[in-house]
C-alpha cells in the first residue's frame, strides 16, 4: 500500500511539472491537485489506473453544476457529489482549489459555494489532493502514505452510493454516523426522501427510512447474516462488520480491484447492487432490496406473517384472527390480526414455534445475550406483556435471549426456510399446537377442517345473536342485581367497620360523583372506598360503567378494583389504597414538585403511556378513558402511576374507530377539540389528554389558568410559541434544573406537542407514543399547531377556578 501511494505521488508530480503551465488555458486531465492549482469547468482529476474521474458535471436535464466523482468508462454513473446542497447556476464559473489552511473550496468569483475543512490538527505543510482508484478523494501531506494520515477523505461523507472501502457507521461513543441518502431526482443530487443506515435497537440491522417511517429493513443480525433474507453464495460482495458490545459500529465491503462493484440507494428508496463486466464494459444488476412485496415494511399489519411464495401472502400467526375480516376478503391486510382468545398470565399460556422467519421488528424488546433459551422462555412467561421470544443468535446451536412486547410487526417467512431461525409466539394453552410448526400446519388443510369451520361459524353466530338479544333486554332493566357483576361483592357492614363509619378523618378526597374514604380491612389490607353520592342522579350510570369496565382489566399501571358494595341505595367501589394519592398533588404543589426529579417524572410519564397503550391495544377490551387528567393518575408508595376513574370510559368494538355522543362529559383543558365541540371521541381523544398531562408533568403548570406570560394563552399555546422559537426547554419546571437531561426533556415535550395537535388524524397512536418516549433513536415528526391554542374567551376563563372541574355539555340537535 505504501509503495502504491509513493508511486502515485511520483507520477502525479511528474505530470504536474509537465502540464501545470497549460492548466489555465486548456482542459487538461491530471491525477492530483496542489495548493497553487485550480480545477475549473472542463478540467478533471483522473485516478492512476483510469478507473474514476472527478470534475464539474450537470446531472440529467439540469443546467446546474456540481463537483462529483464518476466512473471514467461510464460517466453517467456518479458515485459522489460534493456540493449536493449548493447547486452552481449555469451562469456561474465554478473554481475548485485547496486553500492555504488545507480546506477544500468551491467558489465562483468572490462567492464561496462549498467548503470542506480538514480534520487534521494544524495546517499541512504541503497538502496534496488525490483521486484514488477506489473512488476515494483524499487530502494528505505529500509525504503521507497511509489512510491514518488522511487530512480529509470523501469516503467519510457518503452520498447515495457505497463503494468498497467505504463504511456505514453508527458509533455513538465517537459521535460518528455515516449513511446513504438518495438523490431527490435523477436531475437533482440534493438529499432526497430516503436514508439507508445502521439501526441498533435490540439486535443490529440496516434499515431504509422515508423521513421517520421505515420503508424496509433487512432483518436483525443473527450472528451469521442479516435474517431478513436467507443467505446466498456470494464471492463478490465481501462484507466486514465491526461490533462493540453487541452494537454494530460499522459495515464495510472489502476493496477488490479486479471487480468493480457498487451499492446505490436510488430515488425510489430501492437499494441496488451492481457489478461491472469489464470485458463487456457493462454494469450487471445483482440484487435489489426490497426483493418482493413482503419486504415492504409491515405490509400485512400486526401479528401476521408475510409469505411471498403463497397465493394469499398474508396469514395470521397462530392464535390470531383477522381484525377486519371484510377487508381481508378484499386482500386488504393492513388491519392486521388480533388474538382469538385472551392470554392468561397466571400460568395458562404456552408458546408456538415458527421456523424460517425474519424476526419481527424490535420496537419494544429486551435483549440479554447471556441467557439460555429456557431462561428466556421463563422470563417471558413472568411478564404479561411479553408476546414472543427467540434466541438472539443462531450461532453454536442458538444462544442469547430476545423478547418482544406488544404487537408483532413486519414478520416475513423466508422463501428458503432456515430451520435455525426460530421464534416462539405466546398463545393460550388451548391454542398451542404441540405437534407441528406453522409450515406443517399450513400444508394440512383437509376438507373436514373447512366443514367444521363453517359449522362452528354458524354456531358462534347463533350464540352471539342470542347474547346481543339477551344484553339488550338486560339494559332495559332498571334494577341492577349482584349476578350482573364479575366482581367480589363486599357487605356494607364490612365497609362501615373498615372506614370507621365513614369518619371525617378517613375522608381522603371528593370526586365528581362522590367521596373517597380510606379504610382498613380486618386482614390489615388498606383500601380506598369510592362512595357514590345519594343525591347524584348522574352518577349511577357512571358507577355501573366503571364496574363493568375496570373489573375486566389488569395492568400494573391501572388502579386495581378489589370489589364493590351494593345495598339498598348505597353504591360503593373498593380499590387498592395508594399512599401517595393523585399526581396533581405533586405536580402542582411547590413542595411536591421538589420531590419529583426528572427521572421520577419520566418514569411516571412512561407508566401512564403504557397503561393507556394497554387500554387501547393490549387489553381484552378496547377502552376509551375519556377523562384522563393528572388528578386521575394515582401514585403508589414507589411513585408508580396508575390510571383511575373509569366512570366515563367507553368500550369500542375491535373494528370501531370513532363514536359520537350528544352528552359530552369530561374536564375542560384535557378534552380534545373534536370531542368538546362535536362530541366525537376515539383513541385519539385520549391521546390529546395524554399530551396535556405530559406537558403539565414537565412544566409543573396547569393547562388552564396558565399564568406564565402576559398573553391569554393556555399551557399548550405557550408551549407552541416556545417550540416555534426553538425555546421549548424554557417550559421545563425550574425545580428540574439539577436533575434533567436536556435531550430527553426536549423529546418528551415534542411528543406532548404531537399528541395535542388540533386534528385527530395528525396525532400518533399509543404504540408510537410509547416508542417515541422510550427510544432516543426515533426520529420525531414536526408538531403542528395544538388544539385550543388559547383560552376560548375571557368570560369562560373568569368562570373557572384553579380547581379541576368536570364539564358537561349537551348538544341539542334538531329533529
Amino acid at each position: 500500500m505504501a509503495q502504491f501511494f509513493l508511486y502515485t505521488s511520483i507520477l502525479c508530480h511528474l505530470l504536474h511539472s509537465i502540464s501545470f503551465l497549460s492548466l489555465t488555458v486548456g482542459a487538461v486531465d491530471y491525477c492530483s491537485l496542489l495548493p497553487n492549482q485550480t480545477l475549473v469547468l472542463g478540467q478533471t482529476l483522473i485516478s492512476q489506473n483510469q478507473v474514476f474521474e472527478m470534475g464539474f458535471f450537470s446531472p440529467g436535464k439540469s443546467s446546474n453544476r456540481f463537483l462529483g466523482i464518476w466512473y471514467k468508462s461510464t460517466p453517467e454513473v456518479v458515485v459522489w457529489v460534493a456540493n449536493r446542497n449548493h447547486p452552481i447556476a449555469a451562469s456561474q464559473a465554478p473554481v475548485f482549489m485547496i486553500s492555504r489552511n488545507g480546506s477544500l473550496v468551491i467558489s465562483s468569483g468572490k462567492s464561496i459555494i462549498w467548503v470542506a475543512n480538514s480534520s487534521a490538527s494544524g495546517v499541512a505543510s504541503n497538502p496534496v489532493l488525490q483521486l484514488l482508484d477506489t473512488g476515494n478523494m483524499v487530502l494528505l501531506n505529500d509525504n503521507t502514505s497511509t489512510t491514518e494520515g488522511y487530512m480529509w477523505q470523501s469516503f467519510d461523507y457518503p452520498t447515495d452510493t457505497m463503494l468498497p472501502g467505504m463504511k456505514l457507521v453508527d458509533d455513538v461513543d465517537a459521535g460518528v454516523e455515516r449513511y446513504l441518502t438518495s438523490w431527490r431526482s435523477p436531475d437533482d443530487p440534493s438529499p432526497g426522501e430516503y436514508v439507508h443506515r445502521i439501526q441498533n435497537r435490540g439486535l443490529a440491522e440496516t434499515v431504509t427510512l422515508r423521513g421517520a417511517s421505515k420503508r424496509y429493513r433487512v432483518g436483525q443480525w443473527n450472528g451469521m447474516y442479516f435474517c431478513g433474507n436467507a443467505p446466498f453464495p456470494n464471492s463478490i460482495f465481501k462484507t466486514e462488520l465491526v461490533f462493540r458490545q453487541e452494537r454494530l459500529i460499522s459495515i464495510e465491503e472489502v476493496y477488490e480491484n479486479s471487480i468493480p462493484v457498487r451499492t446505490t440507494l436510488d430515488t425510489s428508496g430501492t437499494l441496488q447492487r451492481h457489478t461491472m463486466n469489464i470485458r463487456k464494459d457493462k454494469w450487471n444488476h445483482v440484487i435489489s432490496f426490497p426483493q418482493d412485496t413482503c419486504d415492504e415494511y409491515d405490509s400485512c399489519g400486526h401479528n401476521c406473517i408475510c409469505r411471498s411464495d403463497r397465493p394469499i401472502r398474508c396469514q395470521c400467526l397462530k392464535g390470531f384472527a383477522p381484525k377486519l375480516q371484510k377487508d381481508w376478503d378484499l386482500h386488504d391486510w393492513s388491519g392486521g390480526c388480533i388474538r382469538t382468545k385472551p392470554l392468561n398470565c397466571e400460568g395458562g399460556d404456552g408458546f408456538q414455534e415458527i421456523r424460517g422467519v425474519k424476526y419481527p421488528d424490535t420496537l419494544r424488546c429486551l435483549l440479554n445475550t447471556s441467557m439460555s433459551l429456557a431462561e428466556c422462555k421463563s422470563e417471558c412467561l413472568k411478564n404479561c406483556s411479553c408476546t414472543a421470544y427467540a434466541n438472539s443468535f443462531t450461532t453454536n446451536g442458538g444462544n442469547g435471549c430476545l423478547m418482544w412486547f406488544g404487537d408483532l410487526m413486519d414478520t416475513k417467512g423466508l422463501s428458503a426456510a432456515d430451520s435455525k431461525q426460530k421464534i416462539y409466539i405466546r398463545v393460550p394453552l388451548s391454542e398451542q399446537d404441540f405437534s407441528r410448526g406453522l409450515e406443517e400446519e399450513e400444508n394440512k388443510r383437509p376438507t373436514k377442517f373447512i366443514l367444521v369451520s363453517i359449522a362452528s361459524g354458524v354456531l358462534v353466530s347463533a350464540i352471539i345473536n342470542g347474547a346481543v338479544l339477551f344484553m339488550s333486554r338486560r339494559k332495559r332493566q332498571v334494577k341492577w342485581n349482584d349476578e350482573d357483576l364479575e366482581l367480589t361483592v363486599i357487605k356494607m357492614a364490612t365497609i362501615v367497620q373498615a372506614t370507621n363509619n365513614f369518619s371525617t378523618e378517613n375522608n381522603i378526597g371528593v370526586g365528581g360523583f362522590g367521596t373517597v374514604y380510606k379504610g382498613k380491612m380486618l386482614s390489615g389490607e388498606e383500601i380506598a372506598v369510592k362512595r357514590l353520592s345519594k343525591s347524584s342522579q348522574q352518577g349511577l350510570e357512571e358507577f355501573r360503567n366503571e364496574v363493568m369496565v375496570i373489573a375486566k382489566l389488569q395492568h400494573r399501571n391501572l388502579v386495581r378494583l378489589l370489589g364493590c358494595c351494593i345495598e339498598e341505595e348505597e353504591r360503593m367501589l373498593i380499590y387498592e389504597y395508594l399512599q401517595n394519592k393523585s399526581l396533581d398533588l405533586f405536580v402542582f404543589d411547590n413542595s411536591g414538585r421538589r420531590l419529583l426529579t426528572w427521572p421520577k417524572r419520566f418514569k411516571i410519564m412512561m407508566g401512564i403511556a403504557r397503561g393507556l397503550l394497554y387500554l387501547h391495544h393490549d387489553s381484552r377490551l378496547k377502552i376509551i378513558h375519556r377523562d384522563l387528567k393528572t388528578s386521575n393518575i394515582l401514585l403508589d408508595g414507589h411513585l408508580n402511576p396508575k390510571i383511575s376513574d373509569f366512570g366515563l370510559a367507553r368500550i369500542f368494538e375491535e373494528d370501531q374507530s370513532l363514536a359520537r355522543t350528544k352528552r359530552v362529559v369530561g374536564t375542560y383543558g384535557y378534552m380534545a377539540p373534536e370531542y368538546a365541540i362535536d362530541g366525537k371521541f376515539s383513541v385519539k381523544s385520549d391521546i390529546f389528554s395524554l399530551g396535556v398531562v405530559l406537558l403539565e408533568i414537565i412544566s409543573g403548570k396547569k393547562n388552564r389558568g396558565y399564568g406564565g406570560s402576559d398573553h391569554y394563552l393556555n399551557l399548550l399555546g405557550h408551549a407552541w410559541l416556545l417550540w416555534k422559537e426553538n425555546r421549548i426547554v424554557e417550559l421545563m419546571d425550574e425545580y428540574l434544573n439539577d436533575t434533567f437531561e436536556e435531550c430527553e426533556v426536549k423529546r418528551c415535550m415534542q411528543v406532548g406537542l404531537l399528541c395535542v395537535q388540533k386534528f385527530a388524524e395528525d396525532r400518533p397512536n399509543m404504540s408510537s407514543v410509547v416508542s417515541m418516549l422510550g427510544n432516543d433513536g426515533v426520529i420525531l415528526a414536526e408538531p403542528k399547531e395544538p388544539g385550543f391554542f388559547m383560552e376560548r374567551s375571557c368570560s369562560l376563563a373568569r368562570s373557572s377556578t384553579s380547581e379541576d372541574k368536570t364539564l358537561t355539555i349537551t348538544d341539542l340537535e334538531g329533529r
